[in-house]
């Protein structure tokens, strides 16, 4: 097997909601979009994140109702105090403050207009 691309493709209500909340706050692009699907990219990324519709009729029978829920969309980042103090400054709600772990993870939280979680994380301990 070669994989030559990566995505995480979520359920959400409002598909434009959440492109929009990551196109403004995390400097992801929309490559791909039509009624009820939008596929975004990052050139740094190493995935593409997708959205799409619930109820979409081109989802399984078994997969239309549900949601992200459970998911962490997570990134490490190289600045994460930068990255806490930008978004607090374009009125982002911290929805888990900066924590850090035993094991050297160190990470805050938002969640998207559709509650959607994302992630920012660091590295303090071993790799």
């Amino acid at each position: 097997m070669k994989i030559t691309s990566s995505a995480v493709s979520l359920n959400v209500d409002d598909v434009a909601a959440s492109s929009d909340f990551l196109t403004t706050h995390f400097g992801f692009r929309e490559e791909m979009a039509a009624d009820g699907f939008a596929s975004l990219a990052r050139d740094d990324a190493g995935m593409n994140v997708v959205f799409l519709r619930r109820g979409l009729a081109t989802l399984p029978a078994d997969q239309r109702d549900d949601h992200a829920r459970g998911l962490i969309l997570a990134f490490v980042v190289d600045d994460l105090e930068g990255e806490l103090a930008r978004l607090q400054a374009e009125g982002v709600t911290i929805t888990m403050p900066l924590t850090t772990e035993e094991w050297g993870e160190r990470a805050f939280q938002v969640r998207d207009p559709n509650g959607v979680i994302v992630q920012l994380v660091d590295w303090n301990g071993p790799r």
